[in-house]
């Protein structure tokens, strides 16, 4: 696709990467003592983990077009989009490992990561995003200023009432609001085409007056070009969209889950249309890229990472009483 930067390419290419050896790394270490037999409580980190492995392009081909002073709300699998945001990934490991060097102080886990430097925030809550990026996105409308708010959200979420109540207002108010809808063709267990009434989510855009996007087959660069075009949308006031991206998801809903409602053929065809291994060879063929440049940015992004485990694993554990602490009465 022309008309793509080099340098954009090379940031999506760095967050993807980081984010596929961020949760390589995750899932070693939240398996430990969690083997031979499954036990959530056990381990360094206790509780559910939920990993974006393969659904990287939704949030580089959005976010390379965003700001630090630009909102982005995000869902319970949220690592690929807190990484692309820029959120401090110490901080961020340091959390997922319950640490008081956390960006929470260890107090919220995975599913609730909030890092105020960059306005990114996460729940836990299917669709509960929407309405505080719709609000981010009236207040940044009421200050007039070009800032816009992104809410991320899984497929199923699309059918809640959080997501139409939202649309409504985003449309009705003319917000620079957009939605990204990641369509990884499973609501934990159940598949799309036995939960939704509409083949894809874009076309429920329609229903608001407002631009709708699909994105097919997990595609790095239209997820780039339409979210480019949504933000350029938003910025210049004419007010919000809908992208739908059809996405992968490699591993299954959580982590220990025996995805037996899934054909074990899936994954590995899935695996074959690798969207990091696409990216790559995009820009091999398409800039002036060598090998060794692309090499040099995997280094970075192993010593990013492991560093940021390092600083996790050797941070100290908050002290009992203080759980009592930043706790509103």
């Amino acid at each position: 696709m022309k008309g793509i930067d080099k340098n954009d390419l090379l940031w999506m290419y760095r967050k993807m990467k980081t984010s596929r050896y961020f949760e390589q790394r995750m899932e070693k270490a939240y398996l430990e003592g969690k083997q031979p037999v499954f036990n959530i409580g056990a381990g360094p980190v206790p509780g559910e983990m939920h990993l974006s492995t393969g659904q990287e392009p939704a949030a580089a081909g959005m976010l390379v077009h965003l700001t630090k002073d630009d909102t982005v709300t995000a869902t319970h699998r949220p690592h690929h989009q807190a990484i692309a945001k820029g959120v401090d990934l110490k901080k961020m490991t340091a959390e997922i490992f319950g640490k008081k060097t956390g960006l929470g102080k260890g107090k919220g886990g995975h599913m609730h990561l909030f890092d105020p430097d960059v306005k990114f925030s996460c729940g836990g809550i299917v669709g509960a995003g929407m309405p505080h990026a719709v609000g981010a996105a009236l207040a940044n409308k009421k200050m007039e200023t070009d800032r816009v708010a992104v809410a991320f959200i899984g497929e199923g979420a699309a059918n809640s009432g959080a997501f139409h109540e939202s649309l409504n207002l985003a449309a009705l108010w003319k917000l620079p609001f957009i939605v990204v809808v990641e369509d990884n063709a499973w609501g934990i267990s159940v598949p799309k085409n036995k939960s939704t009434s509409v083949a894809t989510n874009d076309i429920r855009a329609r229903a608001y007056g407002i631009k709708g996007y699909l994105v097919k087959d997990n595609d790095p660069m239209e997820m780039y070009r339409v979210s480019r075009e949504a933000v350029e949308r938003a910025r210049n006031g004419e007010g919000p969209s809908l992208i739908e991206i059809e996405t992968y998801r490699f591993l299954g809903h959580f982590q220990g889950d025996p995805e037996l409602y899934r054909d074990k053929a899936e994954v590995p065809k899935l695996r074959e249309k690798d969207p990091i291994e696409r990216l790559k060879k995009y820009i091999l063929k398409e800039q002036e890229v060598t090998v060794m440049e692309l090499e040099a940015i995997e280094k970075a992004v192993v010593n990013e990472v492991d560093t940021a485990f390092e600083f996790a694993i050797h941070s100290e554990f908050p002290e009992p009483e203080e759980a009592l602490e930043d706790v509103f009465a």
